[in-house]
């Protein structure tokens, strides 16, 4: 099971996980970052650095972050707002840089 991040990176976006991440899976927003359940390969070394607690292997997330797991796969599978196409799995967020987008759901968090 790949791992989620939910509502406590929104506006921190501390970044150690993307250092941390053996895979380069983890891609950035613009308010949050979003792990890529195809690429995640479960090490789990981007949850101890997470100076918010914002991560989580998906089965393990607290109840009231569910949603955050599928709106991370969502990131990925939907096209975005200012994109023609899905991103997909890239295979690795260092190709793509900065996307620069949320989803709806962190778009509209307040």
């Amino acid at each position: 099971m790949p791992y989620a991040i939910a509502a406590p990176c929104i506006d921190v976006m501390d970044k150690s996980c993307v250092e941390e991440c053996p895979v380069d899976c983890v891609y950035e927003g613009d308010r949050k970052l979003y792990i890529n359940p195809k690429e995640c390969i479960d090490c789990g070394a981007c949850e101890p650095v997470c100076p918010v607690e914002a991560i989580s292997q998906d089965r393990r997330i607290l109840d009231e972050y569910t949603a955050f797991v599928e709106d991370n796969r969502r990131f990925f599978i939907e096209v975005l707002p200012g994109r023609d196409v899905p991103l997909g799995a890239p295979g690795g967020s260092h190709k793509t840089g900065r996307i620069g987008v949320d989803t709806p759901m962190v778009t509209d968090h307040a």
